[in-house]
């Protein structure tokens, strides 16, 4: 038999994440016999992949903010429709990015290739319509959250509860003494994590909002620390430059697990890292800010009474949701200045996390292994 071929597509960067873990197991699963072709970012070229075409075309998010992209995405996605018949893998496995990924889909089906789709649309927080769509496109779905199988299975989709990836991230293996002895940071210094996203768009919203923060909390001992990611690397680090207490940068995963263990309190865009602080143990908040046009749209249609995952999986506010109108510095700060003096609220917050993180594993096996395995049987 030839080696399994498989393409991935991944659109941003937390799909990256997910996409090289993945890329790491089919390997491991293989004996390294396996052939990987697809589009991604930097992880998922770590581990070999060579991108069609640079991810950071993909990484945008919002009704008002797909527009303008639009015709570069349809190219995007003639093309690598087009690389994938060209290359005839056993399997195309199109990681979130419903944008750009499900078009994909859709222009593959009666092509002789397995489709599968990682990570679930979020049916149960708004427009439900999708997961009969979904079906339609697709032959299997890998869900990240125990609750979403039954959504699509009901529509016929097979449907796989993997875990999710945060489990295997690292995030609560961070040294924080370590991290504060290598950057002179005292043990009782108190240390903020600040973190405004991954996309243009939402940096560009939230870094005057988290500066504004930064400025009234009024701490010269105060330290700063700012995970980001590349693609808007250039954006941030010139916004900052004109702050009265400049945030260190940090742009390495590991080393942002350690700037997590090293913090008492974060401010975060809403994401993936909702899930990374509450392994670290680190209470914070999360923000948020949309067009107005985009969160007018948006509040018509989410079926949930939360936004933060931890929140969604606890059935309560554990975490506070700061969105849109709430999220001004006025209302930011009583809540960050409360958690950095390591007050009751941050304590109980941290004890949910607990709850909440049980939740998100598939028994004693890594998500990106259970993945790895449902792809490679479906070869078979």
């Amino acid at each position: 038999m030839r080696k399994p071929h498989i393409y991935l597509i991944a659109g941003e960067p937390s799909g990256d994440r997910l996409g090289a873990c993945l890329i790491a197991a089919l390997k491991q699963h293989t004996g390294g016999q396996c052939q990987v072709s697809g589009i991604g970012g930097p992880e998922m070229e770590k581990q070999g992949l060579r991108s069609h075409f640079p991810m950071s075309e993909l990484s945008v998010m919002g009704f008002t903010e797909v527009l303008p992209r639009l015709p570069n995405l349809l190219r995007r996605i003639r093309g690598a429709v087009k690389h994938i018949l060209a290359n005839n893998p056993d399997v195309v496995v199109t990681i979130d990015s419903p944008d750009f990924s499900l078009r994909i889909a859709k222009k593959l089906r009666g092509k002789n290739i397995s489709l599968i789709h990682y990570v679930a649309p979020s049916v149960w927080a708004w427009k439900p319509g999708r997961a009969k769509k979904l079906a339609s496109l697709v032959d299997h779905l890998l869900t990240l959250l125990p609750f979403e199988p039954p959504y699509f299975e009901r529509e016929g989709l097979i449907s796989s509860f993997v875990g999710h990836s945060v489990i295997e991230s690292g995030a609560d293996q961070g040294d924080g003494i370590d991290f504060r002895e290598r950057y002179n940071i005292s043990p009782d210094a108190k240390v903020l994590c600040l973190l405004p996203g991954s996309r243009l768009s939402e940096v560009k919203r939230l870094l005057p909002i988290l500066g504004e923060v930064v400025a009234r909390l009024n701490n010269s001992k105060l330290h700063l620390l700012m995970p980001i990611v590349e693609n808007v690397s250039r954006e941030i680090r010139q916004e900052i430059s004109s702050w009265r207490n400049t945030p260190r940068i940090i742009n390495d995963d590991s080393e942002k697990f350690a700037a997590f263990a090293a913090s008492d309190a974060a401010i975060a865009a809403s994401g993936t890292v909702a899930l990374e602080l509450a392994l670290a143990k680190v209470p914070y908040v999360t923000v948020y800010k949309l067009n107005p046009l985009t969160a007018l749209i948006a509040r018509s249609m989410i079926k949930t009474p939360f936004f933060n995952i931890i929140n969604i999986l606890l059935g309560r506010e554990s975490v506070p949701e700061l969105i849109q109108e709430n999220c001004k510095s006025d209302i930011i700060l009583p809540y960050i200045s409360e958690y950095l003096n390591g007050s009751d609220a941050a304590a109980a917050q941290i004890e949910s996390f607990t709850d909440a993180v049980a939740q998100l594993k598939y028994g004693d096996e890594n998500p990106s292994d259970k993945a790895a395995t449902v792809v490679l049987d479906l070869i078979r």
